[in-house]
């Protein structure tokens, strides 16, 4: 049995607080007593205690600095902002979960087990590249084994790239937000490239820092950045047959969509809903959509959606406001709006034509 002790604070105090919050939530005046406090501090308690629990459970190390990683796989710290690591420096590890406050570009040589990235596994093979943005929690699975890691890492904090041409358009690399599952495969021709990327890199960092360090740093990896472009683009059009198959069921997703009421209970098809019924990220859903059909998937279902509602303008018994519910617009101007930018006609008009 859990015994909670509370520690109140003087109720003189917090019961005027309390009654705020009362009346903000419920509009209803109404007096706190003493005992409401001790019930309100004992739920707190309660809460307090199981989320220690859950991040007991959970594990989660934080590396916050390019420092902290480079110390804990036994490598020196070349610069405070970026390094390249050598991974089989490290000694033999327990499984863990991360957290980093970094970007990191992970090479992996070796099998080392499933990696978890959220919710799903991913099983490393050798010559994979895995991205990880700040903020992003990845380790393996723990099971209690041993194993040595192997490969490298490219490691670099976002202040590296303040005021840089790369720090403007970081958000443009969609892969950092890519699940792991979604790794990029290299060739061996592939890996050179990577590798010599990162051997300029590392020539930067041992030399010595001056005033053309930090410019040739970040142009090197701008370049590594630019070359993983390529490969990913590589990647989608040598997975094609895979790849048109996650069209043909993101277009089945929609048609089910359509023929459900899930229009009118959440409205329109949100790109986010779509890629996580189909398991993928989004920014991988919507790289994925755009190479296969020069459309963004939110284009995509714009027109799939209007060519569904030129399908129902014909069933005149029901209105263009009945129409536009069922289709998942909030507001009827709304669907009418939509429906003459992508058709040339208003619904009424398309009606009247057809």
């Amino acid at each position: 049995m859990l015994r909670i002790t509370s520690t109140l604070y003087p109720s003189t105090k917090v019961r005027p607080i309390l009654q705020e919050i009362v009346i903000s939530i419920t509009g209803i005046r109404t007096i706190i007593t003493d005992w409401d406090i001790r019930a309100i501090q004992t739920i707190m308690d309660v809460v307090s205690l199981k989320k220690i629990k859950e991040n007991e459970m959970e594990n989660v190390l934080m590396i916050n600095s390019v420092g902290q990683f480079s110390a804990l796989n036994n490598n020196e710290t070349l610069h405070p902002l970026v390094n390249i690591v050598d991974l089989s420096k490290a000694g033999k590890k327990l499984n863990q979960k991360y957290n980093y406050g970094f970007y990191g570009v992970f090479l992996k040589e070796v099998k080392c087990g499933d990696l978890q990235y959220g919710c799903n596994y991913y099983d490393y093979e050798e010559g994979t590249l895995v991205f990880i943005g700040p903020g992003q929690v990845i380790g393996t699975e723990n099971n209690g084994e041993l194993y040595q890691p192997k490969g490298y890492a490219l490691v670099f904090h976002p202040d590296l790239l303040r005021g840089t041409s790369l720090g403007r358009h970081m958000a443009d690399y969609n892969f950092f937000s890519y699940e792991v599952h979604e790794a990029l495969h290299l060739s061996e021709s592939e890996r050179k490239l990577i590798f010599d990327c990162c051997t300029k890199i590392r020539y930067e960092l041992e030399r010595g820092i001056d005033k053309h360090s930090k410019t040739l740093i970040v142009s090197n990896i701008e370049l590594l950045l630019n070359y993983c472009v390529r490969f990913y683009e590589r990647q989608f059009i040598t997975r094609e047959n895979v790849n048109k198959g996650i069209l043909q069921k993101f277009e089945e997703l929609l048609n089910d969509y359509f023929s459900s009421d899930k229009p009118k209970e959440i409205g329109l098809p949100a790109v986010a809903y779509c890629a996580d019924q189909l398991n993928l990220s989004a920014n991988y859903f919507g790289d994925l959509i755009k190479k296969e059909t020069g459309k963004s998937a939110q284009e995509y279902i714009q027109l799939k959606t209007m060519d569904i509602a030129k399908e129902k303008i014909f069933d005149i018994s029901k209105s263009v406001g009945e129409i536009a519910y069922e289709l998942g617009f909030k507001y009827p101007q709304h669907f009418s709006r939509s429906f003459k930018q992508h058709v040339g006609y208003t619904p009424n008009e398309y009606r009247n034509l057809n």
